[in-house]
């Protein structure tokens, strides 16, 4: 009968689990002008935003992966997992239960005619035994499925760990972009009030008229409401920054630093890396196996269970021979539960088990055709916004070259104010664009890390 049953654990009812290949493009439409790269599961996921060479946001990520919140909520959902893996992988082993017992009891014989009755005590001190054999891999399945949510919940961990070293990045990039703006604004009012000096004497002095004084006064206004505008930006930006690095948006502070940084040229690889490098197709690949493991589970319920139960210790009516050799006892045996009737409740389950596997894989399959896509849209954004630089560069050049040619003119009589108001404010408006365009190129770049699964060293991009 043991060897029978050792046999029979080897039967393990459910679907063999196959994972989907879904379709990979060949190569990715924006190409770019970025080199060939093979990125492997075996590359270190370490510090991929040193690429940027800046050790101010090198800090802040230090402090985001230590205190923030949502990381240690995820780092905890990890060990629940591995606890509950812990407890399926437990249903392997044979279950012991000690569970010794005292009482005294008074019985009666009066349905007998007896009206005597009998005091007595019972001292029990009993081992029990229960095991399942896993007959039809009701455990062998649990377990996979257990393993396969735990590694779920690691890749998720890596996910929002990434996701977070990615936004800091971003909001980093964002508040310096609006550090080199308020520069440049502030720049641009001491222009103006240079420029309002000038034209006030002249207008004193009789050699133009009110309008351009009112038209420099207008300007000097208006750059000064820019800056309190963008200053109101930047300070949302660090407070999201100090929410994203665990800390009190009262007591957290950055000083202004403008943004001279370049961005850098990011190695996409190959489309298929996706598969092995994205955390969350990880993630979603291993709940399809978890799925797939409890439909498994599901069709076990139709089967036989077959237990091993036994029992061993002692028992006794008095506490002094409790422990006496004549007091052992003892039960062996096996017990089998076949169902029978259960209102449709295991069938009911096995659908609901494949209801699942269906959603599992189709979520997969939703993830894979996201990671194309967010990394099609980092390639472009980055193609485009680099020419959009280079046209920028061009536009700030010749118009700082106008504005200055608009002042001397001014000054030699030549052309009203209006002509340098123009100037200046295209000369401003193309400044701050660069300022935002490069911002955006950075933000760009880590998101499109991100998009790749991240983890490249420095030698790798």
């Amino acid at each position: 009968m043991a060897f029978s049953a050792l046999l029979l654990t080897a039967c393990t009812v459910g679907p063999a689990y196959h994972p989907p290949e879904p379709a990979m493009p060949a190569a990715w439409q924006e190409s770019g002008p970025w080199r060939p790269a093979e990125p492997r599961d075996e590359v270190p996921r370490g510090a991929w935003w040193m690429v940027f060479g800046d050790p101010d946001l090198n800090r802040l990520e230090e402090q985001a992966m230590a205190d923030n919140p949502g990381l240690r909520i995820a780092s905890a959902r990890v060990a629940q997992a591995r606890a509950a893996l812990g407890a399926s992988r437990a249903e392997w082993l044979p279950r012991l239960d000690l569970a010794p017992s005292a009482s005294r009891s008074r019985i009666t014989f009066e349905q007998f005619g007896i009206s005597e009755g009998i005091t007595f005590n019972d001292f029990n001190f009993p081992l029990d035994l229960n095991y399942e054999l896993d007959l039809w891999g009701r455990v062998r399945n649990s377990v996979k499925a257990a393993g396969a949510e735990a590694q779920a919940s690691l890749a998720d961990y890596r996910s929002g760990r990434l996701s977070l070293q990615a936004e800091v990045a971003r909001t980093w990039f964002s508040l310096r972009a609006a550090d080199s703006e308020s520069i440049l604004l502030q720049r641009a009012i001491d222009l103006r009030r240079e420029n309002l000096k000038l034209v006030r004497s002249r207008y004193e002095a009789g050699e133009t008229g009110k309008l351009d004084l009112t038209r420099a006064e207008t300007e000097l206004a208006s750059a000064e409401a820019e800056t309190k505008a963008v200053a109101r930006g930047r300070a949302s930006l660090v407070h999201a920054l100090a929410v994203l690095t665990g800390q009190p948006a009262s007591n957290f502070a950055l000083p202004e630093s403008p943004l001279e940084l370049a961005a850098p040229a990011i190695a996409p690889g190959l489309p298929a890396s996706l598969l092995e490098r994205r955390p969350d197709v990880a993630a979603a690949e291993r709940r399809m196996a978890a799925a797939n493991a409890r439909i498994g589970v599901a069709k076990a319920a139709f089967f036989p269970e077959v237990r091993l139960f036994g029992s061993a210790g002692f028992n006794s009516g008095e506490a002094s021979d409790l422990f006496s050799w004549d007091s052992r006892t003892w039960a062996l045996g096996p017990s089998i539960s076949l169902p029978v009737f259960d209102g449709g409740r295991n069938r009911a389950g096995l659908r609901r088990a494949e209801a699942v596997w269906n959603e599992t894989a189709a979520d997969y399959r939703r993830t894979v055709l996201a990671a194309i896509g967010e990394v099609e849209d980092g390639l472009s954004g980055l193609r485009y916004l680099g020419g959009q630089a280079e046209s920028l560069e061009k536009a700030v050049e010749a118009a700082e070259e106008a504005a200055g040619l608009s002042r001397k003119r001014y000054r030699a009589g030549l052309v009203s104010y209006l002509e340098v108001v123009d100037a200046e404010r295209s000369m401003l408006l193309f400044q701050r664009q660069a300022a935002r365009i490069l911002g955006q190129r950075l933000e760009t770049s880590a998101f499109l890390i991100k998009a790749l699964g991240g983890g490249w060293d420095k030698g790798s991009i």
